[in-house]
Formats: C-alpha cells, sequence, structure tokens
C-alpha cells in the first residue's frame, strides 16, 4: 500500500480509532472473581490455575509451567512503557510476581495477546527455560533465559523433568502483516503419569487425534473464543470440545475468552456453549471464570 493509500486510510478511520481509544481509557479494567492460592499447591499431582486469556500456570509433579504469559493491561505495540493496542476486560487473576517461578514457559505463537513483550521480559531468569514456535526467538533477550528453544511439529525437547512435543494446529504466526515467516504450536507436555495439552490458538483440525496415541491427556487447555467472525483461524465452542474428544482429553480447561474483546460474540457466549456442548459430561469442564483452580491427584 502506498503512502498516500495508508494517510487515507489512516484519516477515514481516526475519528472511530480515537473515539475508541478514549472510551477504553474511560472503562475500568474489572477485577476477576477468584484468586489462585499458590500456597496450598503441592509438588504431587497436577494443579492448574487459570489467569486470564490463554494464559494458565500449571505444576505438574512439582514442574511449573506458564503458557502463553500475559500480565498487561494492553496488549498491542510497545513504545518504551507505552503500550498501543486493546485494553483488558478483566485483571489478571494473579499479579506477575505473585506466581510461582516458571520452570517453563510454553509460547503457541507471536501474535500480541499470547506473546506479550513487557509480561515475558518481567519473566526473564536462569532458571527458566521457553519453548516457543519456529522463527521467533528473535523477539526474546533470549540470554536472559536458561534455554530458548524453537521447536517444529513433532519436535520434541526434554526440559527437567518434562518431555515436550509441538503438534500442529490451524492458525497463523504473523505478528506483523509481513513477518508471515513466524510459526505456531500447540503442545503436550508430559511429567510423570500426567500429561497436559496445550492448543494455543487453532481452527477446527484433525491434527489432534494422533495425540490419543501418546496416551491420556489428563487436562486440554483449549481456546473457545474469538470465532465470530474469525471462524477460519479459531475454533468455536463445540469445535474445541470435539478436539479435546479426539484427543482423548479427561478434563478440559477452555481459555482464550472473557479477556480481550477480540471479536463479535458475547461475553459469555464462548463458555456457555461449551458447557452446554459438554452436556452430560459438563463435569469435564474444570473452569468457567478467570482465577479458578484445578488439582488433580
Amino acid at each position: 500500500m502506498s503512502a498516500l493509500a495508508l494517510a487515507s486510510t489512516a484519516l477515514r478511520f481516526a475519528p472511530q480509532f480515537f473515539e475508541r481509544v478514549s472510551a477504553d481509557v474511560k472503562r475500568p479494567v474489572l477485577l476477576p472473581g477468584h484468586h489462585p492460592d499458590y500456597k496450598n499447591w503441592t509438588d504431587e499431582g497436577l494443579h492448574a490455575a487459570w489467569i486470564g486469556h490463554s494464559t494458565v500456570v500449571i505444576r505438574m509433579d512439582g514442574f511449573t509451567i506458564v503458557t502463553d504469559p500475559v500480565f498487561s493491561n494492553r496488549i498491542g505495540l510497545n513504545f518504551g512503557p507505552l503500550t498501543v493496542g486493546i485494553k483488558r476486560l478483566v485483571a489478571p487473576a494473579s499479579e506477575l510476581r505473585s506466581i510461582p517461578k516458571p520452570d517453563l514457559i510454553l509460547l503457541s505463537h507471536a501474535h500480541m495477546d499470547h506473546f506479550d513483550l513487557p509480561s515475558l521480559r518481567k519473566l526473564e531468569s536462569a532458571g527458566t527455560t521457553v519453548i516457543t514456535a519456529p522463527n521467533t526467538s528473535d523477539l526474546l533477550r533470549a540470554a536472559r533465559y536458561g534455554t530458548v528453544r524453537e521447536l517444529r511439529w513433532n519436535e520434541t525437547a526434554r526440559v527437567g523433568a518434562a518431555t515436550v512435543r509441538a503438534f500442529e494446529v490451524k492458525h497463523w504466526g504473523a505478528r506483523m502483516r509481513s513477518d508471515t515467516k513466524r510459526g505456531y504450536n500447540g503442545y503436550v507436555v508430559e511429567v510423570g503419569s500426567h500429561r497436559v495439552l496445550f492448543g494455543g490458538d487453532t481452527a477446527l483440525t484433525d491434527t489432534f487425534r494422533p495425540l490419543r496415541a501418546m496416551g491420556r491427556i489428563s487436562l486440554a487447555v483449549m481456546p473457545i473464543g474469538a470465532y465470530n467472525p474469525w471462524i477460519a483461524v479459531h475454533c468455536s465452542p463445540e469445535q474445541a470440545l470435539r478436539m479435546a474428544d479426539d484427543a482423548g482429553a479427561q478434563f478440559c480447561l477452555p481459555v482464550h475468552h472473557q479477556t480481550f474483546e477480540l471479536s463479535r460474540e458475547t461475553l459469555r457466549e464462548p463458555i456457555e456453549r461449551f458447557v452446554e456442548a459438554a452436556g452430560k459430561d459438563s463435569g469435564r469442564v474444570v473452569m468457567g471464570e478467570i482465577g479458578q483452580e484445578f488439582h488433580l491427584a
């Protein structure tokens, strides 16, 4: 697009943009109704807490994982301390400094609602490993972590007590319009007798079905929001449940809803549809509210 065309587009949408920004500034970020209590988490079994959006803190037999950490009030372009972008609807269920120190950070792809640079910089530690999608590690200050490793689909890595396998999902990875080289992953993490599936972002795909052969998956962290009108790259709640079933998941933790206004469905629609789709097996849905916890011996 030419500079003239860009200027014309900016002028055409400027009133709406600044009206939205002005309204966003005035809107308060709501407090979550629940806050995880990590003091009660033991080093045995599986524990998980939904912090908001796709950020989940997981402990498996004493090994701690954080998925797609986003603790900022806004997601978007970072200009020093200023971020220009979408404001949260609900604050994180835990402050970043209060979560257990992660042994592993899993990054599904480089979209700004999953790969938040201010949050990731605050999590930098020589004791933390980051596993991320292909051609995304350049966004990180890799030397400030213990290890940063990119995984391609069907590759595995050993991180302490954990075995991590990346698998194909149906999405896209470009952070900006032009950097189409960037990859996108789902993951299965195995520690001891438990396996956790982290679906990242995905539309409906059959790639979850082969995961069943790895053994029983204790918990599937599945995205259920932003499908209207983006169904080509985000699954509906019913499709998310189908893919978790394809993988043979025992329990489901629905994420990617109630946190940012990314699409047209109403705030509660994704979780209501997900629970309805589960029907008589709705007990498998372990969290419906930000800040809730799950424990499995």
